[in-house]
C-alpha cells in the first residue's frame, strides 16, 4: 500500500503509540488527523507537530463519533482510518464478581470495540470512494491467549480480532477497495502500563513494524513477542497459556 500523499486519521492520537504514528505517517508523507480525550494533550502535538490537524474526540461516544465524521468530511475525507483509541481498566479494580467488574468491562468493549465499529461504519462509504483505502484495527497479543487479570480487556481485544477478519472478508466479497489491517502489538511501553516491570517494546519499534506491514500488504501484523505467541498457542497451547499467566498472578489473585 502506498502511504505518501495519503490523509489518515489515528483516535488516540495525543500519546502513547497514536502519537508516534502520528509522527512517523507524517516522515513517510501522510497527511495527518489526530484526535483524543484530552485538549491539553492534543496542544501539545500540535505544538510540536504544526502539520498535525487535531479534533477532540472521545472513541466511545457516539455524539463525538457523528462529530468527527461531520468534521472530517468538512476537511475532504481520509484514506486510512486507524483505530488505535483503547482502554484497559486496572487489574485491582476488575474483581470478578462485583460492579466494578462489570463496569469496567462495559467500558473497555465500548471503547476498544464497538467504537471501533461505529467508527467503520461512519467512515465506510468514504472510505470506499477512495482508489486505495484502509481500515487498521489494534488488537493485542491478548487476543491470541487471554491474561487471568485482564480477563474483559483481552475478551474486547478478541472481540475485534473476529470483527476484523470477518470485516476483511466481507469487503473483499463486495470488491471494495478498501484494505483491513490487524495489528497485534505485545506489551507496549506507554502510560497505561508503566507501573508494570514486565518485558515492553517501544512504541517507536511497533509502529515501524506497522509501517513495514502496511507498505508490505501484510495483512495480519504480529510484532514482537506476539509472533511468538501465535506460533506456541498453535502447537502447545499449555505453554502459551503459561507465558502469558505465569506463577505469580495466580498468588495476585488470591491476594
Amino acid at each position: 500500500m502506498k502511504l505518501n500523499g495519503k490523509t489518515i486519521l489515528i483516535t488516540g492520537g495525543g500519546s502513547g503509540i497514536g502519537l508516534e504514528a502520528a509522527k512517523q505517517f507524517l516522515e513517510v508523507g501522510a497527511k495527518v488527523i489526530i484526535t483524543g480525550r484530552s485538549q491539553s494533550k492534543l496542544d501539545a502535538a500540535k505544538k510540536a507537530y504544526p502539520a498535525f490537524t487535531v479534533i477532540k474526540s472521545d472513541a466511545g461516544n457516539e455524539d463525538d463519533a457523528n462529530a468527527l465524521f461531520e468534521k472530517v468530511k468538512a476537511l475532504g475525507g481520509i484514506d486510512i482510518l486507524y483505530n488505535n483509541a483503547g482502554v484497559g481498566v486496572p487489574p485491582k479494580n476488575l474483581g470478578i464478581a462485583n460492579d466494578g467488574h462489570l463496569k469496567g468491562a462495559a467500558y473497555e468493549m465500548e471503547v476498544n470495540y464497538l467504537g471501533v465499529v461505529r467508527l467503520n461504519n461512519l467512515f465506510m462509504e468514504m472510505l470506499k470512494s477512495r482508489k486505495e483505502s484502509a481500515i487498521i484495527n489494534t488488537t493485542s497479543i491478548l487476543s491470541i491467549v487471554p491474561s487471568m487479570i485482564e480477563a474483559t480487556y483481552s475478551a474486547s481485544k478478541t472481540a475485534l480480532a473476529f470483527y476484523t477478519k470477518s470485516l476483511r472478508e466481507h469487503l473483499k466479497i463486495l470488491n471494495a477497495n478498501v484494505k483491513v489491517f490487524e495489528l497485534l502489538p505485545p506489551l507496549v511501553d506507554t502510560d497505561m502500563v508503566a507501573d508494570r516491570d514486565d518485558k515492553k517494546i517501544s512504541p517507536e519499534k511497533l509502529v515501524k513494524a506497522l509501517i513495514n506491514g502496511l507498505v508490505k500488504d501484510q495483512y495480519t501484523i504480529r510484532v514482537g513477542d506476539s509472533k511468538i505467541i501465535y506460533m506456541l498457542n498453535r502447537f502447545f497451547p499449555k505453554l502459551a497459556f503459561g507465558l502469558i499467566n505465569p506463577k505469580k498472578i495466580n498468588a495476585d489473585l488470591k491476594s
